[in-house]
């Protein structure tokens, strides 16, 4: 199918933020309550394939919550695992994570199943032509943030960001840096804003234990570096990570433009990346 207009565009992700409003179903609480997948839309990609953008919604408004893979948080068929979260967020986080689907997915559904606090809920993912989203331009021409890992890149941008791979030892902290890159372009109608047009947010995604952060929105320092030829402010922000058990981890690092959490419902523009741990206990003494 042809690429939707810039109104089109907008009127289709204004449908997708309507279904999110129309989330819960309950009232929120500080804990005890549900958490609901959101499924945000779904974009091609180049090599004709596509991805299924999805977040979550958790009423639980003061409890972060872990619900492993498994019968209790599984998407099927084909999963359980599909790379979606077994930590979760309080409220509402968006556009988490992609799934990716071949060329020929066509009309088939994919089903998110999350049971916490004795409640179930279930959310179905497709093609639906209605819920195609442009998760990389927003009518004004705004285009999401870059993320890499090092100064010299790869620089990716969009929610199915980058990824790499690192290891720790307990106790040490891990050092986390990042390299930003955007057009700095104010999003739709406004104002320039004066704060600086990348924040950042590390959050654990998956992992055994517990993640504590030095800084979860450490601040961006501007830095010149080779970026991407659109970027005209480039910058590097950096904390660490200290872990309290031993295991496989997958921390996840948003890079927000000036249009904010969720691109304030237009699917754009925000960037996602991965970095999975491996955690090693501390060596022991030789006696």
């Amino acid at each position: 199918m042809g690429r939707p207009t810039q109104a089109g565009a907008i009127a289709l992700s204004g449908m997708a933020l309507l279904w999110a409003q129309q989330l819960p179903f309950e009232p929120s609480h500080d804990s005890g309550a549900s958490i609901t997948g959101a499924f945000e839309g779904w974009f091609p990609n180049p090599d004709g394939t596509f991805n299924l953008l999805a977040g979550y919604y958790n009423r639980n408004l003061k409890q972060d919550l872990e619900i492993p893979i498994g019968p209790n948080n599984r998407i099927e068929p084909g999963g359980p695992d599909q790379g979606q979260p077994s930590h979760f967020l309080p409220a509402r986080q968006w556009g988490v994570f992609t799934i990716k689907v071949p060329k020929d997915f066509g009309g088939r559904k994919l089903t998110w199943t999350l049971t916490i606090n004795g409640k179930t809920t279930v959310i179905p993912l497709s093609l639906n032509p209605l819920w195609e989203v442009e998760p990389y331009r927003e009518a004004s021409g705004n285009t999401p943030p870059f993320i890499g890992f090092s100064d010299s890149g790869p620089f990716v941008q969009g929610p199915a960001g980058p990824q790499t791979d690192l290891t720790a030892t307990m106790p040490e902290p891990l050092a986390l840096t990042v390299w930003v890159a955007d057009d700095a372009t104010t999003p739709l109608a406004g104002p320039r804003p004066r704060s600086l047009p990348v924040t950042v947010s590390w959050s654990k995604l998956r992992g055994p234990g517990a993640v504590k952060f030095a800084s979860e929105t450490p601040t961006v320092q501007k830095l010149e570096f080779k970026a991407p030829p659109s970027a005209t402010f480039t910058g590097r922000a950096s904390t660490t990570a200290t872990f309290s058990e031993p295991g496989d981890y997958v921390l996840r690092i948003v890079a927000n433009d000036w249009s904010g959490d969720g691109g304030r419902g237009f699917q754009c523009c925000w960037s996602n990346g991965q970095v999975r741990v491996s955690v090693k206990s501390a060596p022991t003494a030789a006696r």
